[in-house]
């Protein structure tokens, strides 16, 4: 078996397609789960960045090999020295680029993307890792990347709705009716952080909103019960908890 995984790390023609297949299969796998839930970057993207990245490392080994081998007495004539590491270094610092135009800012203070581009990121070093020939780091960081991206998310958002910090995003009907908006709040127990007003006047069928940050009590810091409160008064025409 050790002599089987042994003989998979020698560059050749072989290896290398392998190498490129698993970095595509391993892509697709963490692509496929961001597709089903409509991400920007989805199942191709993630597919090509993990062959890009692989066949960065395979061009770096491909060098090497050429630069010992038919090129060597170029090399030994001209005094070409090679670094391995640059052609990786540049995919990461690239990957860089396209993850931060990825990142954007949406409405209600939140910040869309995160997940998305440092998803990326590890989905290039594991393109790398696949063109390194190191099979079994590409198979576990695969595993663990879907189990991240897929499993945890449902986990983080409930662990989110048990913390006693909240954001609100309300509508109401007059800017006036912020403060009887923080009097209900203040009533539960809670302490208003901040309140940034996000529209002072009603627009088509927008009411005006502002975002309320806050924490609840230790003896009440139920989030349903929260939105609950604000909800039923009389003046709040919708209210919203923001999870990022």
């Amino acid at each position: 078996m050790l002599a089987a995984i042994e003989a998979l790390r020698r560059f050749s023609f072989a290896t290398a397609a392998l190498r490129l297949v698993l970095a595509m299969l391993s892509g697709g796998v963490v692509g496929y789960g961001r597709t089903k839930k409509a991400r920007s970057a989805g199942l191709r993207t993630y597919m090509l960045i993990s062959i890009g990245a692989a066949m960065a490392v395979l061009l770096t080994q491909f060098q090497y090999e050429m630069l010992n081998g038919p090129w060597a007495a170029v090399t030994d004539e001209v005094g070409l020295k090679f670094d391995a590491s640059r052609m990786a270094s540049s995919v990461i610092t690239g990957i860089g680029f396209l993850g931060a135009g990825i990142i954007i800012k949406v409405a209600h203070q939140q910040v869309n993307g995160l997940t998305t581009s440092t998803g990326l990121f590890a989905t290039v070093i594991m393109g790398l890792a696949a063109g390194a020939g190191f099979y079994e780091g590409v198979i576990v960081s695969m595993l663990l990347i879907v189990v991240v991206l897929n499993v945890m998310s449902p986990l983080e958002i409930a662990f989110k709705r048990r913390l006693r910090n909240i954001t609100l995003n309300v509508e109401f009907a007059s800017v006036e009716d912020i403060g009887a908006i923080t009097e209900a709040i203040e009533a539960e127990g809670a302490k208003v952080y901040d309140i940034d007003v996000e529209r002072t006047e009603r627009k088509d069928d927008k009411y005006p909103s502002a975002i309320f940050i806050l924490q609840l009590s230790r003896d009440n810091h139920s989030h349903s019960g929260m939105l609950t409160s604000v909800a039923e008064l009389a003046c709040v025409r919708s209210v919203q908890e923001l999870i990022s």
